[in-house]
């Protein structure tokens, strides 16, 4: 995996780099929870009634008519989830703590910050099965806006709509740090700053200071290497 993204990050640039973590650390943990195999599904629960979980999930009809699952892969994916999360929810530090096993060359921390805020809608702190599989849907089963809105809201930390060179630095900054800097020895300083310039030079197409969502997906879709990240992962599961 180290040399899948170093060769993207060389080749392809940052802001696509970006977007495939987006959709990379979602199937990592999918992987660790042990969601992206489907080779048993005889001994799966038929609902999803659990007597030891704090939070039960909606019922399974529900989540079906609101995501892109089908049942049998909602089935899957709720018997991975509660296997490593009894509870029925994932707090912020296990997030952390499920990065750092990911990524234990470098500092995982802010971005997985970074992205438990994104999959926690609500903002109750918690990631429930619901707030999971919602996102997994949309990054892994939605319209390419549906995903490129998903990745904006993931940069615009204050949720105001538009995202500023402070944000994307931040975001910079936690990418660098997660791939280490035994990865990436010259880049920790100023390059994050760099990636930052290129990306508003590429999006702020009014040269206001700030990129819309409008201005983010449309700079992406006319960016060939955004497009095929974003189909990369298509039908995993």
């Amino acid at each position: 995996m180290n040399l899948f993204f170093q060769e993207t990050w060389e080749v392809e640039g940052l802001q696509t780099v970006g977007i495939l973590l987006v959709v990379c650390s979602s199937l990592k943990l999918m992987h660790f929870l042990g969601l992206i195999d489907l080779s048993s599904p005889d001994s799966i629960e038929d609902d999803f009634e659990l007597s030891t979980v704090c939070h039960r999930p909606e019922s399974m009809d529900k989540l079906q008519e609101q995501t892109k699952f089908t049942k049998k892969e909602l089935q899957v994916l709720y018997r991975g989830f509660k296997n490593e999360c009894p509870s029925g929810v994932v707090n912020e530090e296990n997030f952390k703590t499920i990065y750092s096993q990911f990524f234990p060359q470098g500092d995982s921390s802010m971005y997985a910050h970074f992205l438990f805020e994104a999959f926690d809608t609500d903002k109750n702190g918690s990631v429930s099965f619901e707030d999971f599989v919602f996102g997994l849907s949309i990054i892994l089963r939605g319209t390419i806006n549906d995903r490129l809105n998903w990745a904006f809201n993931l940069y615009d930390l204050n949720k105001d709509g538009c995202i500023t060179k402070e944000e994307m630095l931040d975001i910079m900054k936690s990418i660098y740090d997660m791939m280490g800097k035994c990865t990436y020895p010259n880049m920790q300083d100023e390059a994050p700053r760099e990636h930052v310039e290129n990306f508003f030079q590429k999006m702020d197409r009014n040269k206001d200071g700030v990129v819309t969502i409008e201005e983010f997906i449309e700079s992406c879709q006319k960016d060939e290497n955004i497009m095929q990240s974003m189909q990369l992962f298509d039908n995993v599961i």
